[in-house]
């Protein structure tokens, strides 16, 4: 399962009341998605939930894909800046935090570091495999990548 299967919506049942609708609680089901790029309902929401938001869906929406939200972009841009705030030396707890502060979404701890478990184990075959091809920038590139994520 991926990550982005475990980001939820901070607030859910608040979000739907204001919205009179329901959404599902994950932040990248298709009918949440539906709901961000569309816009529909949004003038209802209180001006703190919709500037996040708008936020998320100007952030993880935008792409010129003809299939978007629908095309795996937003999904990609999300997992791009779980990364980057990994690199940045946050953990899986200030992570939580600050996606929550962003974006008003949020996931389990043990989710994040699961996630980040598994990018560097794909990170390290990368740089096995590049030195068994003697791809000595390849292999470089990952150690560095590797470097970043493990802190």
């Amino acid at each position: 399962m991926a990550i982005t299967d475990k980001i939820y919506v901070k607030n859910h049942r608040q979000l739907a009341s204001q919205l009179e609708t329901s959404i599902p609680k994950g932040a990248f089901s298709g009918a949440t998605l539906d709901l961000l790029f569309t816009g529909e309902g949004l003038s209802k929401l209180d001006s703190t939930t919709r500037d996040r938001v708008l936020d998320f869906a100007e952030d993880f929406l935008d792409c010129d894909c003809d299939q978007n939200p629908y095309c795996g972009c937003p999904e990609r841009k999300f997992i791009a800046y779980l990364l980057e705030l990994r690199a940045q030396g946050l953990g899986p707890d200030a992570i939580v935090d600050v996606m929550t502060d962003d974006y008003m979404v949020y996931a389990y701890t043990g989710d994040v570091r699961s996630f980040l478990d598994t990018a560097i184990r794909r990170i390290e075959s990368v740089e096995a495999l590049a030195d068994v091809e003697g791809d000595a920038e390849m292999a470089e590139k990952a150690r560095q990548a590797k470097r970043a994520l493990s802190g």
